[in-house]
């Protein structure tokens, strides 16, 4: 596929999607939304890759719905993705609750870390939320926006915002959508650090090299499952499915290299498909 809208390079076996229209602070079109199911697809793949960065181009990161598109949307009398009928499938097929629009990328075997370099709004922030791990860029700003477009909460926002934040604060941000600050998003616990906007890609990729180093391939791919299936599933079903896991990873290969190098006091080399 061309790439128009995003951008896709591979470096040291971490894949980095940019969304690239920084003249418009990234705003989301139908075509950015088909590339990044591309690219995402691409790199959950790719076994050269180990874990997966968002960014995007300029100072934003992406301020939600282009402005033209939401005017075609009133034009056309309804909702209107612009996307073509066949998209690449990333994530799909691990776990039928997955299986829609951003949730798949919880059905990526590998981990996906957003460089939130500026603001981020409305599907920009649902991108985001639905990554593993966020960095933000000082006095980044963000919002929900969906409510001053007489919209509902966008792409499960009002399903995600409640387990990261709690009720109350979630309730806060979904119910007014205004504007909060890298800060905020911090101190709620919606990002996990902040930094200069000059760092905070090269802060999001030295923390995904170092994820890569010292924790196994399948760990991390099965530990991400667990993750978003346990959010959905009672503790006893939980339990259950890690001791089946437990059983069967410590056949593999990487526990043997992973106990032999904690006992001889080095670095992990991991073996074990990505």
């Amino acid at each position: 596929m061309e790439l128009k809208a995003t951008k896709l390079t591979i470096e040291d076996g971490v894949g980095l999607i940019t969304l690239n229209r920084p003249e418009r602070m990234n705003a989301w079109t139908g075509r950015m939304h088909t590339e990044y199911r591309h690219c995402l697809s691409e790199l959950d793949a790719d076994d050269a890759v180990g874990v997966i960065v968002v960014t995007g181009a300029g100072r934003g990161f992406c301020v939600g719905g282009d402005a033209q598109a939401l005017s075609g949307h009133v034009e056309k009398g309804g909702y209107d993705p612009g996307t073509p009928a066949a998209l690449a499938m990333p994530g799909y097929g691990v776990d039928e609750r997955f299986d829609a629009s951003f949730a798949y990328q919880f059905g990526l075997s590998k981990p996906i870390l957003a460089a939130m370099n500026g603001s981020a709004a409305g599907v920009g922030l649902a991108l985001a939320c639905f990554t593993d791990l966020r960095f933000a860029a000082a006095g980044a700003k963000f919002t929900t926006a969906h409510g001053k477009l007489n919209l509902p909460a966008e792409y499960g926002l009002s399903w995600l915002l409640p387990r990261m934040l709690g009720l109350t604060r979630a309730n806060e941000l979904l119910l007014s959508s205004r504007v909060f600050t890298a800060q905020e998003a911090l101190d709620l616990g919606l990002v996990n650090e902040v930094h200069p906007a000059d760092e905070v890609l090269p802060r999001t990729l030295a923390y995904a090299h170092n994820l890569m180093k010292t924790v196994s391939p399948n760990a991390l791919r099965q530990t991400r499952w667990q993750i978003y299936r346990d959010l959905q599933q009672d503790v006893a079903a939980a339990v259950r499915a890690s001791e089946s896991l437990l059983d069967e990873m410590m056949r593999e290969p990487d526990y043997a290299e992973g106990v032999k190098a904690f006992l001889d006091k080095r670095p992990p080399r991991w073996g074990g498909s990505r």
